[in-house]
């Protein structure tokens, strides 16, 4: 989880400015859900770039510029007091840029490496991510900080996105994806001993009671979403908070399936509409 944000310019935002969460799809909820938690009378908007779906198949300068253009046009039509990248590809490939560009306080998702080596008894961490997220220097640079003295086995896989995004239309999602995952990190060398594994994309949260289900008891796993919603809290403290109603969710591309705007409605997110 990122700890810094770019300072706000503003000491009393507007009581009814929204924070934003922005993730490219889905992935997002799972930080939305403890953001709630925290801070209950907080306004939210959650967007989602369902249209550039799926980011982990981007390149790094695709992501970049494609995160860091929308978010300066939604901060400028939408006025939010803060921005969450509640996005792992996007944080670890854009952050900085994006931080360059608003004048608000943009709090990061990246990968929980630090709580993660912390808690692990045999020393060795799977990692699984996007391709995009688990080969960043962002990445490395939090294994030299944080797991310096543990293995850290990376894993990119892409299909548990899908199988996020799948699973909240409503559809079922085959068994054998999650074995497979699973599978894949235990055959890394030395894998056989993971006893933490990194949940290093919003979507995967979402499927925490499959991936455990699959790895079998004796697995913890670890995802930044908890800390990201306390620092959203830390940063708002004292800003008073005021509701004209409930949430909302933009899409670059409006969803069909009946099955994700129930799921929507499960959150809390009622109305919907196209950015």
């Amino acid at each position: 989880m990122s700890t810094a944000a770019r300072p706000s310019t503003d000491a009393s935002p507007d009581p009814a400015a929204p924070v934003l969460l922005f993730d490219s799809g889905v992935g997002g909820l799972s930080i939305l859900a403890e953001l709630r938690a925290v801070l209950p009378q907080a306004p939210v908007i959650y967007a989602a770039d369902t249209a550039g779906l799926p980011y982990g198949e981007k390149t790094e300068a695709q992501i970049a510029a494609r995160v860091a253009g929308l978010l300066g046009r939604m901060t400028e039509r939408l006025r939010p007091r803060l921005v969450c990248i509640a996005c792992n590809t996007a944080s670890t490939i854009a952050l900085g840029m994006v931080r360059e560009v608003l004048a608000v306080p943009v709090v990061g998702t990246v990968p929980a490496i630090k709580p993660a080596a912390m808690a692990s008894r045999s020393g060795h961490i799977g990692l699984l991510g996007t391709e995009a997220t688990i080969r960043q220097a962002y990445v490395d640079r939090l294994e030299q900080e944080f797991a310096r003295d543990r293995h850290l086995h990376r894993h990119a896989a892409p299909e548990l996105a899908a199988a996020a995004e799948a699973k909240l239309r409503g559809e079922s999602v085959e068994d054998e994806i999650f074995r497979r995952v699973a599978a894949g990190l235990r055959a890394r060398p030395g894998g056989e001993a993971i006893d933490t594994v990194v949940l290093a994309c919003t979507h995967f949260s979402l499927l925490q009671g499959e991936l455990s289900r699959a790895f079998g008891a004796g697995v913890a796993f670890v995802d930044g979403a908890g800390g990201i919603a306390r620092r959203i809290a830390h940063l708002t403290q004292g800003q008073r908070f005021e509701r004209g109603g409930a949430d909302r969710a933009i899409f670059t591309r409006l969803p069909e399936s009946a099955g994700l705007r129930a799921s929507l409605h499960h959150y809390g997110l009622d109305h919907l509409s196209a950015f």
